[in-house]
């Protein structure tokens, strides 16, 4: 049964919540474009929490349970990954096509990431910090913070609680990103979709390694392997 909310669960909500809001602000603000400090900025917080959120799973018997891989998991990743990235492809190309004046909210945020052809050269680099981002957030998200709010709202609604946090907690990128057209969304709607479609998973599979899996898949396929938009070549 759904109990008060323990101190450590405020501490720790809170603490995502402004770390990652913080971090994400200033990781996609216009002078960190292309530049090493986006990727610290946009991966390290996240990590530092990830730590410390399964260090709180091992302690309550989580951890195992979250990243125990069963049989199947790869692929009901790659098609949470293949559908989330067809979901993405229909948004970005019927919401904010080339030529529409929402265009710029795509070449905003790939401008922000750096040159593809810079990501390409580095490309094993590229895969670390994908990984390295997809299994904090997971962890962060659909894990401790998921759990924390189980205790208090029970653990059928909790997850799409959880995706909500993880949705307001990259908002501030819409100010960050914007232009002098208005603020940019494109952020905060990928998160809001992926927090449902990766939470979803978490809930429906009983663990962790299928909802990274897709995660670590979608990176890597917008931006590197199919990106939803780029300069002509």
């Amino acid at each position: 049964m759904p109990s008060a909310i323990r101190p450590f669960a405020v501490a720790f909500l809170a603490t995502a919540l402004v770390v990652s809001g913080t971090a994400s602000y200033f990781a996609f603000s216009p002078e960190r474009s292309g530049r090493l400090d986006f990727w610290v900025l946009a991966v390290v917080p996240t990590v530092i929490l990830a730590v410390i959120a399964a260090a709180w799973a091992r302690r309550e018997d989580h951890l195992r349970e979250w990243l125990s891989p069963r049989w199947g998991d790869f692929s009901r990743g790659l098609l949470g990954a293949v559908g989330l990235f067809l979901a993405a492809w229909g948004v970005t190309h019927f919401v904010a096509p080339v030529g529409s004046p929402r265009e710029i909210w795509l070449v905003s945020l790939y401008g922000q990431i750096g040159d593809p052809r810079g990501l390409q050269a580095h490309a094993p680099a590229v895969v670390a910090v994908v990984v390295a981002a997809a299994v904090g957030e997971e962890i962060v998200w659909r894990g401790a913070v998921t759990q924390l709010l189980a205790e208090s709202v029970g653990s059928r609604v909790a997850w799409l609680w959880a995706a909500g946090l993880y949705t307001l907690a990259l908002a501030p990128t819409a100010w960050s990103l914007g232009s002098a057209s208005g603020l940019n969304p494109m952020l905060v709607v990928a998160a809001a979709g992926g927090g449902l479609v990766w939470g979803g998973m978490a809930r429906v599979f009983g663990g962790l390694v299928p909802s990274i899996l897709a995660h670590a898949l979608f990176d890597w396929a917008a931006l590197m392997m199919f990106p939803l938009w780029g300069p002509p070549r």
